[in-house]
């Protein structure tokens, strides 16, 4: 059925629950995962100097997310018995989906369907969104509401 599936996540519980999906249907069908996380970049003002040791402090905590959300992702992906290829990217979420969508001739992307809320969500635009106009293959959009409230 599907021999490569791309999940996002952000490290949080609700995109736990497409995590979840995404390795179920891998366990189902023997398909590899790729799971992306995606790093925003840090906003700096451009009036104000850098401060060299704010950027080192932003920067390991950066490093230190993304390894905690990789360490995540193999741990769950263990408890599936599927593997899991851990990707990490600056920049725009829907834009890693796709490219790795693209690069690795996904069959699906799984997301979940609630991440961000009011003006970031606006100024940022859906992950679902985005990645359903211009995603290549087949879309699931996990209603982690949902899967929270049970």
């Amino acid at each position: 059925m599907f021999k490569v599936i791309v999940v996002g996540t952000d490290g949080s519980d609700r995109a736990a629950v497409a995590v979840r999906h995404a390795f179920e249907l891998a366990r189902t069908s023997g398909a590899k995962v790729y799971g992306v996380h995606v790093v925003r970049p840090a906003m700096m003002l451009g009036t104000e100097q850098i401060d060299a040791a704010a950027v080192a402090a932003v920067n390991a905590g950066r490093q230190e997310e993304s390894e905690r959300i990789g360490k995540q992702l193999r741990s769950e992906a263990e408890k599936f018995g599927v593997g899991v290829e851990v990707l990490t990217f600056d920049g725009d979420p829907a834009d890693a989906l796709v490219k790795v969508a693209e690069t690795e001739n996904a069959d699906l992307v799984v997301v979940g369907n609630r991440g961000m809320a009011g003006i970031k969500r606006f100024a940022l635009g859906s992950v679902p969104n985005k990645v359903s106009h211009h995603c290549h293959c087949s879309l699931l959009i996990v209603d982690t509401d949902r899967a929270s409230a049970t």
